[in-house]
């Protein structure tokens, strides 16, 4: 083979190699087109209350926040019973979040009032939200404080509700007897508000957000005195449970009311199962208070959601992601 012969195959043997390599080194660079594996879909039901209610279109902004913020997560709120219901549902695995009252979720994990015979200790708290106070709204201005109901026709709320456990427990300590000193009317806040208005009912007690809807509608044509829960009263109840906290209503809350009336009041929360997964938990608290306007566009009582009162009024076991985020903020030591 000649010189020139052998410079050209040498050439040619070389271009034939950086050829080679060169598709060797593509194939092994070509992950960057590689599709990344799909992200877990994680179903979130939220069980709220009825769609009249304040629990409902809170349930509807956490959702929307829930499946913007968190990857992978696909949460949807729906209108239930509230409370009690809530709280069935989740024990059944039908919901992963509910929103209750303080009170409730402590009966729950402790078995007492409705949950006495059904204790479900897997109940986690994720935060607090804001105040449901006891409200015992009459159009009679002759009842003035609690003693004053005896022998009355009272609503307490639906029967099993936590309305009917407050009910109880307030006239408990007045140190009267439910069963005997007042005729109680398991009744809604709707029919409870119809009753005052036909003079039905004398009083009714309610336990929830201000201002309710339902007293606002008596207060339309009828003047509304609010009886204060407070005094000695009060006293016993704080002492006896520990989900309560003292509260007033603002004057001229309702019509006819024009002075600060002073009450206890539990609070409404979010709450989970125990074995809901830590980082998912902390996520669902944090996003909450980083998108305060959208909970304050739900409902007026969003202001009032936030993470320095957050803990206030927990009256169960704190979820591990929620104790996590509350730790990192210095608000849990």
């Amino acid at each position: 083979m000649t010189k020139k012969k052998r410079l050209l195959s040498g050439l040619t043997i070389g271009i034939m190699l950086i050829g080679l390599l060169g598709g060797c080194g593509s194939q092994s660079t070509d992950t960057s087109s590689e599709q990344p594996e799909e992200t877990k879909q994680v179903f979130v039901n939220i069980g709220t209350g009825g769609t009249a209610g304040t629990y409902f279109p809170l349930g509807g902004a956490f959702s929307e926040i829930w499946n913007n913020n968190i990857k992978g997560v696909n949460a949807t709120a729906q209108s239930t019973g509230a409370s009690v219901a809530n709280i069935n549902l989740l024990k059944d695995k039908k919901v992963e979040v509910v929103i209750v009252q303080n009170d409730v979720a402590w009966y729950t994990e402790n078995g007492e009032e409705m949950f006495k015979d059904a204790k479900y200790e897997d109940i986690r708290g994720l935060n607090t939200m804001y105040s449901e106070p006891l409200q015992l709204i009459t159009t009679d201005p002759k009842i003035k404080t609690v003693a004053d109901l005896k022998g009355k026709n009272v609503a307490v709320g639906a029967i099993g509700s936590g309305v009917e456990a407050n009910a109880r427990q307030i006239i408990a300590a007045a140190g009267m007897d439910f069963e005997k000193d007042i005729k109680a009317k398991f009744l809604s806040f709707s029919e409870a508000s119809s009753g005052l208005k036909d003079k039905q009912v004398d009083a009714a007690f309610l336990t929830a957000g201000i201002p309710t809807a339902a007293i606002q509608d008596l207060g339309a044509q009828n003047d509304v005195h609010v009886v204060p829960v407070d005094g000695e009263i009060a006293d016993k109840l704080l002492e006896k449970y520990k989900f309560f906290t003292k509260f007033t209503i603002p004057a001229n809350t309702y019509k006819g009311q024009t002075e600060d009336i002073q009450t206890l009041t539990v609070k409404a929360m979010l709450a989970v199962n125990a074995d809901l997964d830590e980082e998912l938990a902390y996520q669902m608290v944090k996003t909450i208070y980083d998108n305060h306007d959208r909970i304050v566009a739900a409902h007026n009582v969003g202001k009032n959601i936030t993470k320095d009162t957050g803990l206030e009024g927990m009256s169960i076991t704190l979820h591990p992601g929620a104790e996590k985020y509350f730790k990192e903020e210095g608000l849990l030591k």
